[in-house]
This record gives structure tokens, C-alpha cells and sequence, in this order.
């Protein structure tokens, strides 16, 4: 009996443990959707009402608006980051997988407009947000563009940073001309990196 109640002790308290973490991932997913829609300076009941909390939720978690936007990059990031090894194991071929992760980069380029000038006047907060964007990403696409280039037996032309680097400012203003196509420009990139026989 005594085991018994042991045990349930030990279960509720993991799930207590787990539940404040899932509480603020649905939090910073709430976030992240209505900044795409409404911008960064959305106000905050908004954000509540789309994660079905209250606005002390959102305060209790995030005190201020940088706070929160900073958190909703670092998770979009790590999404991002943790989609690329799915993608490879997932996907029909590692060009593929490849592709599908560069679009769902593109997706977050174009979507977080505004995140930077959200942090505008810290710029130290702003330089460590880079480089935790680097840290995270740039490994990423060199495993995807490691894999897709052996699979078309290509030479790599340039490094995963340059790539990121180039996707990004091919995505520059995407977010606020509709005719701009910055999806597929970057596929035609991918192709010229996969091309056989670049030097």
C-alpha cells in the first residue's frame, strides 16, 4: 500500500513538473500565431484569448513584451532546429528533406517580422539572440546539406552559414510585398547547390 502511494506521489509530482512547460509551450505557440497575423505589438489579451488563459497568465510567464518575444523566437528556432533531423529520417530522399526544411526556414524568416525591432535598443540582447540563431541553425542545414549533396554525388560548393545567409536576405521583404515570391527563389538556390558538376 505504502508502495501504492509512493508511486502516485511520484507520478503527480512529474506531472506537475511537466505541466508548467507544456502550459508555456501552448503560451508561445499562441504567441507566435498572432504575431504572424496581428504583429509583435499585438496586444496581449489577444494572445491570451487565442491560448484560452487569462492576461495574468501571459504576465505571470512573460513579465514584459520583450520577455515574451524573445521567447517566441528561441521557440520558433528550436523548432525549426529540431524539425531538420526528423526531416531527414522522415523524408523519401535527403534532397527532400533538404527542401521541406529550407521552406519551413523561409516560413520563419518571413513570418517573425517585427521580433527584431520588438528588442530595438538592446542591442546586446539583440547580438545574443544572433548568435544563438547561428549556434542552433547553421549545424542544421550543414547536416541536411551534407546528406543531400553525397545523395547527388555534388562537391559542396559553400558552407551551411552562407547558405542561411543568402536564404535570408533572399527573403528580405518578403513579409510585406505579397508579390514577392521568396519561396520559390530559395528552391531554385537549392537546385543550383545540388546542381552536379559546381565547382
Amino acid at each position: 500500500m505504502a508502495d501504492t502511494q509512493s508511486e502516485q506521489s511520484r507520478v503527480a509530482g512529474t506531472q506537475q513538473v511537466g505541466r508548467p512547460r507544456r502550459d508555456q509551450q501552448g503560451l508561445l505557440d499562441a504567441a507566435a500565431a498572432v504575431f504572424v497575423t496581428s504583429g509583435v505589438e499585438a496586444p496581449v489579451r489577444e494572445i491570451a484569448a487565442k491560448a484560452g488563459v487569462g492576461v495574468g497568465t501571459i504576465y505571470r510567464h512573460f513579465p514584459t513584451r520583450p520577455d515574451l518575444v524573445v521567447a517566441v523566437y528561441r521557440h520558433q528556432v528550436e523548432a525549426c532546429a529540431e524539425a531538420g533531423p526528423r526531416l531527414l529520417a522522415e523524408s523519401a530522399t535527403p534532397e527532400a528533406a533538404l527542401r521541406a526544411w529550407v521552406a519551413l526556414f523561409v516560413e520563419f524568416l518571413v513570418t517573425k517580422h517585427g521580433l527584431a525591432s520588438a528588442l530595438q535598443g538592446d542591442s546586446a540582447g539583440s547580438d545574443a539572440l544572433h548568435t544563438y540563431f547561428v549556434g542552433r541553425l547553421v549545424p542544421v542545414c550543414d547536416s541536411l546539406l551534407e546528406a543531400a549533396l553525397q545523395s547527388v554525388d555534388t562537391a559542396p560548393p559553400i558552407d551551411a552559414y552562407n547558405v542561411l545567409k543568402g536564404i535570408g536576405n533572399l527573403c528580405i521583404g518578403a513579409a510585406s510585398d505579397t508579390r514577392y515570391d521568396a519561396t520559390t527563389l530559395v528552391q531554385l538556390l537549392i537546385s543550383g547547390l545540388l546542381t552536379r558538376g559546381t565547382p
